[in-house]
């Protein structure tokens, strides 16, 4: 039970603003773009709970990643839907990528401070918990939008893919999303396409952003809270 509300303390609330921000940057820039069918559906918010997907919630606890309802798109309404639906998905990853770069700002300054600090039960009680969310934001941020950048719809970079091929092989590429998530959910849980392309691709962004001075955390965060 310990272990568990160490998960929720650490975990929820970068995990949801995470998920939060990616749905809603979908919905900000089709409406920008001439959709608004997320903002007539009050989906143009930061409030979680709008958003929230129960099991995909449950998932980010479980395996380390989880997802949102998705904000609805009309893309037929876009200025001109073919150009900008890419756009409307590459919002998604972008935004991911901001809240991790962010994130890892933020730890690089937290570790400085904890360095420069005397360990005592403030720096254990307060620093260490705010150091440990922050690289869980980087994680999950990197994770949300290396994992939405494969090109299978109806992940982000499946529907970039169809917005930037030519009409025939996109409009092929197109006719998986209905079975998209299947292929998405095999490729995960029966082969090794994240042990040898995700993983090793997340390694590499964490250690580009965060610094080998907050690896620290990042194993602390691994064995102490994830493992759990």
């Amino acid at each position: 039970m310990e272990s568990f509300f160490l998960k929720l303390s650490i975990m929820l609330a970068p995990g949801l603003m995470a998920i939060t921000c990616h749905e809603v940057s979908h919905g900000y820039v089709a409406n920008r773009l001439g959709d608004g069918t997320a903002r007539s559906l009050g989906r143009l918010t930061l409030n979680p709970l709008k958003h929230l997907d129960i099991i995909g919630t449950i998932m980010v606890f479980v395996v380390g990643i989880g997802w949102a309802k998705p904000v609805p798109v009309n893309f037929s309404n876009l200025h001109n839907p073919k150009r900008d639906m890419i756009w409307v998905a590459a919002a998604g990853p972008i935004t991911n990528f901001t809240l991790a770069i962010l994130s890892a700002l933020a730890l690089r300054g937290g570790v400085l401070l904890a360095d420069s600090m005397k360990l005592s039960p403030l720096t254990e009680t307060v620093l260490f918990p705010i150091l440990l969310m922050l690289a869980f934001s980087v994680y999950i941020n990197l994770l949300l939008a290396i994992f939405n950048l494969i090109p299978v719809p109806p992940l982000d970079g499946g529907r970039v893919a169809v917005g930037l091929l030519p009409v025939k092989p996109a409009l092929l590429l197109a006719r998986l999303e209905p079975f998209g998530m299947i292929v998405i959910v095999a490729l995960v849980f029966f082969t090794n396409v994240f042990s040898m392309i995700l993983q090793p691709l997340l390694s590499r962004g964490i250690d580009l952003l965060a610094g080998p001075n907050t690896q620290w955390v990042f194993e602390l965060l691994m064995t102490k809270v994830m493992s759990r």
